[in-house]
């Protein structure tokens, strides 16, 4: 008898297993917008830059900044205390 339900229980187990389907997950993560208004002038070092977005501009599309020191992609971390 015990035998009976316990393989009555694993076909339920099986079907049940059957029908449920496993949901997809997709992360979404978007970047930061960042204000296009700033465009590629020479300027290079934090001391430069008036704002956290503007040096994240400069690092992002101009060529030889000298913003992020510990290359994390995060510019100025001391200055504007972005972490």
């Amino acid at each position: 008898m015990i035998g009976l339900a316990y393989a009555v229980y694993n076909k339920y187990q099986d079907w049940q297993s059957s029908r449920i389907q496993p949901l997809e997950v997709q992360r979404i993560v978007e970047e930061p917008q960042v204000q296009q208004n700033f465009s590629c002038d020479g300027r290079q070092h934090c001391s430069q830059m008036s704002s956290y977005e503007e040096a994240l501009y400069f690092l992002r599309n101009c060529p030889n900044t000298k913003m992020d020191g510990d290359g994390d992609g995060i510019p100025c971390e001391s200055q504007f205390g972005h972490r």
